[in-house]
């Protein structure tokens, strides 16, 4: 159930380490529940098994990662119910996948070492022992000592800078153990607002500032208005070394993204939208199971794309929905919709770790249901006024989709009078345990007005003989990301063209087939393979050494091995020069496409 009540202050003290290891003293202060109590949280690896207590045996749970074990702490007596404990733990983080040890040659400046952790959903468990699941929230303190020529962050509330290159962090609001991120490096910052600053290697703090400057505050005073005050103080965003393999993470306070959003233009700057989203749903109200991620990930979509009416438009943002829902499109297609995973409500039996059933499910079929929510109410404003006091009934919160609905329908009685929850074929049961294509789909007809052109380019460059009086009376030098996005993918869909029309195209939109902006990128170097266009083979290879991103480096590699045999020693040939840049589960994700001996589960 939720979490209603967050524990006690944890205290975390890292100290100078060889590379590749780092030792910690770690305290826990939490009120002691007598052992008759449930002692097992779930998804935890972490119990307390007093003495005197054989009758409680080992937990019930199976690892599922060849990193962790479960920690039990036997007391010298029996506590009383409700007296304090600190719990001192001396350790060494070293290999486990939460945390990542980058050598100089994987950072953008190729200089220096650099440490990231990475603690969604269950690694954290690999950095400091901790309650490693999301319906358990505490506060938190840590001092962080690092070499000379080096900076120490976190995602925290406050910090300071002591002697002897040391490093005072506190969150002051409790988070779940997933949200505590750790980055030591050689980073500098810069203001971009009044309470935002970019972090990054000192190679790109000048793309990262003109990229951003004056960017995050607009999104937040929208944010703020739609859904209540930005509790957390600053908003900052560290731009990570390439291997970063995810698109951003929304560590409170600060967010981490990828380089990759440095397109030099400000044309994926939206993209950030969805990490500041995630300050009222996913870390102010919190998914108390991973098997429930749609909380996280469907609200924030929802909110993504609120903020982005409000500063962009409803056309351009419902153009962008329909991408997602062509994402979506794809995973469904490729999984089959009856697939156990593509519901809301997921059953992660134990043994499975949360990370192998993400896919876009929650995030897109969530979407879905929320906006199905709103569309149960008929007025925008009445909906935003329902979030606003949704965020603020659950805030510091981990919560269960029965308590997000309970709430929706104790909100809207007369909702709740008509029996809107059972509504044959749209019943709450059935978007929730039910797999398959959303019951419910939102209008996009807004998009239209962009996706029009867009799609009868696209004929047009499909045709056997191009009619080039009607294409170059296109002009695509106003179209946005999203647009070119668009237009690109039903390319994609179209191919592979007639001989010779991608290499005209090619030659015609440098804007495309050059850009620097990673989405435009990824989705040229698919039409490259899909249509064996071997003399810009090097772009894909380009694009894949220079950065590594789940979302881009996985599709072109299953891109590559389902093609040619040219295709095929591409992939091969790549991976083995950029393997090691790669974070460990990328690596062995494209282990399993490329069908490497040795690549693990």
């Amino acid at each position: 159930g939720p979490a209603r009540s967050p524990l006690a202050p944890v205290s975390l003290r890292c100290r100078d380490a060889a590379p590749g290891t780092g030792n910690g003293a770690w305290s826990w202060e939490t009120p002691w529940t007598p052992p008759s109590l449930p002692r097992n949280i779930p998804s935890s690896d972490f119990s307390w098994i007093p003495q005197g207590r054989p009758d409680l045996g080992d937990p019930p749970c199976r690892p599922f990662a060849s990193y962790g074990s479960a920690l039990h702490i036997a007391l010298p007596q029996a506590p009383r119910a409700g007296q304090l404990l600190t719990l001192l733990i001396d350790y060494e983080a070293g290999e486990g996948p939460g945390v990542c040890w980058l050598s100089p040659e994987q950072t953008a400046g190729k200089q220096k070492p650099y440490m990231y952790t990475q603690g969604q959903a269950v690694l954290n468990r690999s950095f400091f022992p901790c309650f490693d699941t999301p319906s358990v929230k505490f506060t938190y303190s840590a001092t962080v000592k690092v070499p000379e020529g080096f900076t120490a962050v976190m995602s925290a509330t406050t910090w300071e800078k002591q002697k002897d290159n040391t490093f005072v962090f506190k969150m002051s609001q409790p988070i779940p153990s997933y949200l505590i991120a750790l980055v030591v490096g050689d980073i500098v910052s810069a203001d971009v607002g009044p309470r935002s600053r970019v972090w990054a290697e000192p190679c790109l703090i000048e793309a990262a500032k003109k990229e951003y400057d004056g960017v995050i505050e607009e999104f937040l005073v929208v944010g703020e208005k739609l859904f209540g005050p930005y509790v957390w103080g600053r908003y900052d965003i560290l731009f990570m070394p390439p291997s970063f393999p995810f698109g951003g993470m929304e560590n409170p306070c600060l967010t981490f993204v990828t380089p990759c959003l440095l397109a030099g233009d400000r044309s994926l700057v939206d993209v950030i939208i969805h990490e500041i989203s995630h300050s009222w749903f996913g870390n102010l109200v919190t998914n108390a199971t991973w098997g429930e991620f749609w909380l996280n990930e469907g609200f924030t979509m929802y909110a993504q794309r609120r903020i982005s009416t409000e500063v962009y438009g409803l056309p351009y943002t419902c153009l962008e929905a329909a991408t997602g829902r062509a994402l979506l499109r794809q995973h469904m297609d490729a999984t089959g919709e009856e697939h156990p995973l593509n519901k809301l409500r997921v059953v992660i039996e134990p043994g499975v770790n949360p990370d192998d059933t993400y896919n876009e499910t929650p995030y897109e079929k969530g979407y879905c249901f929320v906006s199905y929510l709103a569309h149960l109410v008929g007025n925008q404003s009445k909906f935003d006024a329902f979030l606003q006091a949704y965020v603020n009934r659950f805030k510091f919160q981990s919560i269960t989709a029965d308590d997000t609905l309970g709430f929706f329908l104790e909100y809207f009685p007369e909702l709740k009078e008509k029996g809107v929850d059972s509504i044959p074929g749209f019943e709450f049961d059935r978007w929730l345990n039910t797999p398959g294509w959303p019951p419910y789909l939102p209008d996009l007809s807004p998009g239209q007005q962009l996706m029009r052109p867009a799609d009868e380019l696209a004929e047009l460059w499909a045709a056997d003989g191009l009619n080039m009086e009607a294409i170059e009376a296109v002009d695509i030098t106003g179209w946005r990301t999203y647009q070119l996005v668009y237009f690109l993918d039903q390319v994609l869909q179209k191919s592979p063209l007639p001989e010779g029309n991608v290499k005209r195209l090619s030659k015609m939109y440098p804007k495309i087939s050059k850009a620097q902006n990673a989405e435009l990128r990824l989705r040229w170097c698919q039409i490259v393979l899909k249509n064996n266009l071997e003399a810009e083979y090097s772009k894909v290879k380009d694009f894949l050494h220079s950065q590594g991103k789940q979302k881009y480096t996985l599709p072109l590699y299953r891109a590559m091995w389902g093609g040619s045999e040219a295709t095929r020693a591409l992939a091969m040939e790549t991976f083995s020069a950029t393997a090691p840049q790669l974070h460990v589960n990328v690596q062995n994700y494209v282990k399993k496409i490329l069908g490497l001996v040795g690549a693990e589960a």
